[in-house]
């Protein structure tokens, strides 16, 4: 499971997502009607918190 935020974006960027805004730490992307929120940077990401960005992109 990957918890880097960094190569989280990288992932959902050549997924097909794109960067809607950035509000603080919390940087928002958007693919069709999903919309998923990642706070960045942060090289490891709470376990919790990454699993939920995961199931959210259908990675798990």
């Amino acid at each position: 499971m990957e918890r880097n935020s960094q190569k989280i974006i990288a992932r959902l960027k050549r997924e097909g997502f794109e960067l809607i805004s950035v509000k603080g730490s919390h940087h928002k992307f958007r693919k069709g009607s999903q919309t998923i929120i990642v706070p960045h940077p942060k090289k490891d990401l709470p376990i919790g918190t990454a699993l939920a960005i995961a199931k959210q992109a259908g990675w798990a």
